[in-house]
């Protein structure tokens, strides 16, 4: 029983020597990678009033997150799930920039249960957004900027998932669904359950044509479904159709500059579809089922804050990455000197040069367990003649 009160929460996870040094190490790799870009760093808060933090799209992640009571207000805080609504309150209401905004950040979420896309309900997100500009190219800069993420992290083995959620969103409004019935239908269409798709659609009196290519995003997917898209969903209003032909465009922009990157198409795949207002896209690695980055369009969440802004951006977990990539921190020589205990001042300035070279030593203590070896020491510092020299072990 004892044992047991040093156990974490399930799903809550810690990090040790080495692995916490690669972590610390990448993630100052990746957010100097966002600076060449041009993406400024922003760092929210850990935890917001829950009206604030659950604003407009934030909202679906009111099951995601944790709640308190503020004793100094009594008003209901929560704890951040996602830091993107937090990087549009921050673009929206302190910065109010009428150019393009691009913004990055880095820090632990909490979420009440794992999501899928990290088994941890601790994660350490990255992400960046890009603020102010509603064209296909911001998707795909920042969807460019996904990929270089995950390929300074080691992971080359990779292929890109894009869909629009415009193409169900347009199709339901076609078929004159009420938010009840939409919602049915969109939690049918995830699981890819055509005879429960049918049904619905029968249930809920949808006509032809709407009711065919309803029922038709299940198995509307793979490297051409662009062009059976456009056949099947003929007859769609002009919504649809703006939003293949914007899948179609920004996916002509992918291919031209990520040649080298399999890129296939979820026409029925609509992660996040309450948060996200356009194109969506995901990451994935062969072998593993969830995808280890995801992002897309999500306009005028800043409404909400005052301003009603453009956005689209990217998130993934920073240890998921580790944990699948090739990174490793540079470690020259792993050199770790041993210092033994004295007041000698030549001792002590020699320990002192040698870590301002970067240098590490380690400084025994009086009466400690183990030497040097026991320390994972390779060298040792000997006094020769009234000077101090590194010597091998």
């Amino acid at each position: 029983m004892d044992n047991e009160r040093w156990l974490l929460p399930e799903g809550v996870d810690e990090m040790l020597p080495p692995q916490a040094w690669n972590l610390e190490n990448l993630r100052g790799n990746l957010l100097n990678l966002y600076r060449k870009w041009g993406y400024e760093l922003v760092i929210p808060p850990f935890v917001e009033f829950l009206d604030s933090l659950l604003t407009g799209a934030g909202s679906d992640l009111d099951l995601k997150t944790f709640k308190l009571t503020d004793q100094i207000t009594g008003r209901l805080m929560g704890v951040r799930a996602d830091m993107t609504p937090q990087a549009a309150r921050m673009d929206a209401h302190q910065l109010r920039r009428d150019v393009p905004t691009r913004l990055c950040y880095l820090g632990t979420v909490l979420h009440t249960r794992p999501d899928g896309f990290a088994s941890s309900r601790n994660p350490l997100q990255i992400g960046a957004e890009l603020f102010g500009h509603a064209g296909a190219e911001s998707d795909v800069e920042v969807l460019c900027l996904m990929m270089e993420t995950l390929k300074q992290t080691g992971i080359n083995d990779l292929y890109l998932d894009l869909g629009h959620v415009g193409i169900y969103r347009g199709l339901a409004r076609q078929a004159g669904l009420d938010r009840a019935a939409e919602q049915a239908l969109f939690d049918a269409l995830q699981r890819k359950a055509v005879p429960e798709i049918q049904a619905l659609l029968a249930e809920l009196a949808v006509q032809e044509p709407a009711a065919g290519m309803l029922a038709s995003l299940a198995e509307l997917n793979g490297d051409d479904a662009i062009e059976r898209a456009k056949q099947r969903l003929a007859e769609a209003n002009q919504e649809v159709q703006d939003a293949l032909h914007y899948l179609e465009e920004v996916a002509k922009m992918i291919q031209q500059r990520l040649p080298n990157v399999p890129l296939h198409f979820d026409l029925g795949e609509l992660r996040c579809y309450h948060y996200q207002t356009g194109v969506v896209f995901a990451a994935f690695v062969p072998g593993r089922g969830q995808e280890i980055a995801r992002g897309g369009r999500y306009d005028a969440i800043g409404k909400m804050f005052g301003r009603s802004r453009p956005a689209t951006g990217f998130s993934a977990d920073l240890k998921t990455l580790l944990q699948i990539g090739k990174w490793q921190t540079p470690q020259p020589d792993g050199e770790r000197i041993y210092a033994p205990w004295s007041d000698d001042a030549a001792l002590l300035q020699t320990v002192e040069d040698l870590r301002t070279q970067g240098r590490c030593v380690i400084c025994a203590l009086p009466g400690q367990t183990g030497a040097a070896a026991e320390m994972g020491c390779n060298k040792i510092l000997k006094k020769q003649d009234n000077s101090w020299i590194v010597s091998s072990i």
